[in-house]
């Protein structure tokens, strides 16, 4: 592995467990309602992406830390999603 991979590595690995937190405090909650639906929804489009993306680059530090990020992003929307939302008048 060349160095600018490993740099790759380590910036996935970071980005991806500064997501952790908020993560757990949603399943620790059961509330995803401080975010907004369209923010998850592009924010996993997006992310997914960025996996395929790397794919096709045959870039493993861009579709590891992308894909690990995309499972954590739509466990929240999946969250968002079962719970129901306020009627407004």
């Amino acid at each position: 592995m060349d160095k600018i991979e490993l740099l790759g590595l380590v910036a996935g690995i970071l980005t991806t467990l500064a997501y952790l937190p908020q993560v757990a405090k949603t399943w620790r909650t059961g509330s995803a309602d401080d975010f907004s639906l369209s923010t998850l929804l592009m924010l996993v489009a997006g992310i997914a992406l960025w996996t395929i993306y790397g794919v096709v680059q045959d870039a493993p530090s861009v579709w590891i830390a992308n894909g690990i990020t995309m499972v954590l992003a739509a466990s929240i929307l999946g969250m968002k999603l079962r719970r129901p939302r306020p009627v407004l008048d």
